[in-house]
């Protein structure tokens, strides 16, 4: 199964994004069902060197939200690597998450919501923030209001996280670029990660 989404990524990668990207994001850390007591952002670096996230940040907002919460991201990731910020607790759950590379405290929905990685720490405004402080966005979850392409990705549950499939593929819409799946957070430290997802749903094809 990797070798088939290393293909695809080989076959694609004409039309992919070389940039930092949001690889997966989970919202229902902690909550009943769950297996990670936390919730979580995983960013990957397409590129062939490290990049520097000093000075950047990742945001969320509710899925019509306009008032987004801010974790400031410190160090760098690796080329070709991971980069882990884990969010809030919640009561439930039985597992921690792998070593974090940066720790906020956003309580992020478990089922739709809007994620944006920024080159710059300031808060934005607004459901659909746009500009090129904007380095990628995912909006996850039915009803969500803000997101890249045609539509947000199909709606989350406690045990399914959003994830680029294949790894760190960007066409820059949500709605194709990512499933559904077991939760696979991945830190800095933990080099490729060569477990393929567990797909429980494939985002609807917009109007569907």
């Amino acid at each position: 199964m990797k070798k088939i989404y290393t293909l695809i990524f080989l076959l694609y990668s004409f039309s992919a994004s070389s940039q930092v990207v949001i690889n997966e994001v989970y919202g229902g850390g902690g909550n009943a069902g769950s297996t990670y007591k936390n919730d979580f952002i995983e960013l990957y670096n397409n590129g062939s060197s490290a990049v520097s996230l000093a000075g950047w940040s990742v945001q969320y907002a509710s899925s019509t939200g306009t008032t987004w919460a801010v974790t400031n991201l410190t160090g760098s990731i690796p080329a070709k690597g991971y980069y882990l910020i884990q969010q809030a607790a919640g009561t439930g759950g039985t597992t921690n998450l792998p070593t974090p590379d940066a720790t906020g405290s956003i309580a992020m929905s478990g089922t739709n919501g809007k994620v944006i990685l920024c080159n710059v720490t300031t808060a934005q405004t607004g459901a659909d923030p746009v500009g090129t402080q904007i380095i990628d966005k995912v909006g996850y979850g039915t009803g969500t209001n803000g997101f890249e392409g045609t539509g947000p990705t199909a709606t989350l549950t406690n045990t399914t996280s959003a994830q680029r499939t294949p790894i760190g593929f960007d066409s820059n819409n949500n709605s194709s670029d990512f499933t559904t799946g077991t939760p696979s957070p991945t830190n800095a430290g933990g080099g490729a990660d060569t477990t393929p997802p567990t797909i429980s749903a494939l985002s609807p094809a917009n109007g569907a």
